[in-house]
């Protein structure tokens, strides 16, 4: 993979998230909703944790490949922050840099 702006991880991410919609009509009769994106993400979230346990040793996990599942749901992460963020009508874009820009100034 090439090494891409935000604004191109971006890009992709939704056209990704675009693609996962035709099995949730499919299955389900309709897209999940906010909430249930949310949701996802929260799952996702908890599997960074125990992964993180299991990977300082401090949770009992061999079944698995941990960094290299910990390096998947890290990246998981970020792409259902940037989801959230487009079907909240948030510009995660802007506001990361609004974010970033910010915390440089609190930190001189």
């Amino acid at each position: 993979m090439t090494e891409n702006t935000f604004k191109q991880i971006t890009e992709r991410s939704l056209a990704i998230r675009e693609k996962y919609h035709q099995p949730e009509q499919k299955y389900h009769g309709s897209h999940w909703s906010i909430e249930e994106d949310a949701l996802a993400f929260m799952s996702d979230a908890g599997l960074v944790a125990r992964l993180t346990m299991a990977q300082q040793e401090r949770w009992t996990k061999s079944d698995s490949d941990i960094p290299k599942e910990l390096a998947h749901k890290l990246s998981e992460n970020i792409w259902w922050l940037i989801v959230l963020a487009d079907r909240m009508n948030i510009d995660i874009n802007h506001s990361m840099e609004q974010f970033l820009s910010s915390m440089e100034q609190k930190l001189k």
